[in-house]
């Protein structure tokens, strides 16, 4: 007994003399479990219009026609090309060098994530002293490095999180006055950190407006000029350039952005204007989201013009995102940080003064013990997740068979089928799709005529109707044989089993014996 009392001593000595570092290690251990386990890709975004872009122009292919050589290409598209030309940049390496393993590759891309992500911890924790002392500055960093969701998104390839440690850093330029630096140079320098947030993700320009915005209420002219003109600067180079190269005039596909989003706002998920509200209070795990929430209010509140500079981007990118019809949770995402910063620091301030919580204190303190109970075992499942599993191993297991040209993907359940991420298989092979939208009926004339079109692989998604719908496409193809079946991950299947729209099923995966006689182990 006395050594766990001598323990818990030297780690409380520990926690109030270095609490920094142990926040620090904390993180790392957790990011590094995440880069390890939390293998595959959490959306669609962050793997289709990153790595499976960036990997087909290292192989010669362009998988999204984005580029104006390519079949079909009309012009812009409206993508960031500066984010997904690091990872061309960095998998053309891997490339040049031999590495050609996947998984291996993902290994590297989550790490190089991860350690980006700690920036945000770092200037985190100093904007959170500035703004509110030292204790809402240990619990605001601890929250950032250990709060459920950061280590799984922090090894990412999403533009909505990679922004967050540029639209800290430039605010803590703004904000840490002690630096003897010209105005002038402080704006600039901001402005050049912003704008490489800017180029990770264009939504983010609403916030960096909104901190320009508030420099102009209090009054710093010089610093509002020089931080645009810095952001211009990085603009140009990281984004303007680049479309120049490729469409021969600047910023080409941030006009296109702008143009497709203000026209085809309707063609995806429509939310209540309270949706995002109700994400923040989720994820932040009640009632503790409750405690930020009111501190982010509050700090404001008793002195506006200290805390303008983090409230005012926060709520006018809410506010923008909550008008916008299209609502996807991963759009808030840039804002939770900040949030957490503000939002301890004002509780901290109005706990210091509420006479109802310090006659409440056993209350208080068990909310926190059932805050991190919840969060914890939520963070242990979410961090070692392998999301998306039974789509990225089916084309891992795939990949064993060289020489692939083409596949067939059923799913006459739905209206669609999940696109196959051929990065994992090492190929670019075309496939057809047999959904809802697109019956067996419709291609059984086609590949009678055609017999040498016919698919090497037949994958099957999902196991309703599985012995229909083997026997629909056995009339077609006789020489189809059961290869293996793949499950998708635990988290995959309590998600799909919430809600049908997350459709992680289980694959089903036939070989053309035909073309393959024999089984590759």
């Amino acid at each position: 007994m006395s050594s766990f009392k001598h323990t818990g001593s030297i780690i409380s000595k520990m926690w109030e003399e270095h609490p920094f570092r142990i926040i620090m290690v904390l993180a790392i251990i957790l990011r590094l479990i995440a880069v390890i386990f939390s293998k595959g890709f959490g959306w669609f975004d962050d793997h289709f219009l990153i790595i499976e872009a960036s990997q087909s122009w290292v192989d010669g292919f362009d998988y999204n026609n984005w580029l104006p050589a390519s079949d079909g290409n009309t012009g812009p598209t409206g993508h960031n090309l500066f984010y997904t030309g690091i990872h061309y940049v960095l998998l053309k390496l891997f490339s040049y060098i031999g590495f050609t393993d996947p998984q291996g590759k993902m290994y590297i891309v989550r790490f190089l994530h991860a350690a980006l992500s700690l920036l945000i911890i770092y200037f985190g924790y100093k904007v959170t002293w500035k703004a509110g002392g030292r204790k809402a500055a240990k619990i605001s960093a601890l929250l950032l490095a250990v709060l459920w969701l950061f280590p799984f998104i922090s090894v990412r390839n999403l533009v909505e999180f990679t922004c967050v440690p540029f639209l800290l850093w430039g605010t803590w330029i703004l904000m840490n006055e002690e630096k003897h630096r010209g105005l002038f140079i402080r704006g600039l320098l901001a402005g050049l950190v912003l704008g490489l947030a800017f180029a990770m993700r264009f939504q983010s320009l609403v916030y960096i407006g909104g901190i320009g915005l508030g420099l102009l209420i209090l009054g710093r002219w010089k610093e509002v000029l020089s931080l645009g003109v810095g952001l211009l600067l990085s603009s140009f180079v990281l984004l303007a350039l680049i479309d120049i190269y490729i469409w021969g005039y600047p910023f080409a596909e941030l006009a296109e952005y702008i143009r497709y989003n203000m026209y085809n706002y309707d063609e995806y998920i429509i939310g209540p204007w309270y949706q995002y509200i109700l994400v923040i209070l989720l994820v932040f795990i009640p009632p503790v989201s409750l405690y930020l929430f009111f501190g982010f209010f509050y700090a404001f509140y008793k002195n506006w013009k200290k805390h303008l500079l983090i409230f005012l981007p926060s709520i006018i990118f809410l506010a923008f995102h909550s008008y916008y019809p299209n609502k996807q949770e991963r759009f808030i995402l840039p804002i939770l940080p900040f949030i957490i910063i503000l939002g301890t620091a004002g509780w901290y301030a109005f706990m210091n003064k509420s006479g109802f919580w310090k006659k409440r204190m056993l209350l208080y303190r068990s909310s926190w013990v059932a805050f991190w109970i919840v969060n914890i075992i939520v963070l242990l499942v979410i961090s070692t997740t392998y999301s998306k599993r039974a789509r990225v191993e089916s084309m891992t297991y795939l990949s064993r068979y060289p020489g692939i040209k083409r596949i067939l993907v059923e799913n006459t359940n739905r209206s669609g089928i999940n696109l196959l991420p051929m990065y994992y298989l090492g190929q670019w092979v075309s496939y057809t799709e047999v959904s809802g939208n697109s019956p067996a009926s419709n291609i059984s004339d086609f590949y009678i005529i055609n017999e040498e079109h016919r698919p090497d692989f037949y994958i099957f998604q999902g196991e309703v109707n599985l012995d229909a719908r083997l026997a629909d496409i056995k009339k077609i193809f006789p020489d189809m044989e059961y290869e293996t079946s793949i499950r998708p991950g635990v988290i995959d299947r309590v998600l799909f089993w919430l809600n049908p729209v997350n459709e992680n099923q289980n694959v089903y995966i036939y070989r053309n014996t035909h073309l393959h006689p024999n089984r590759i182990e």
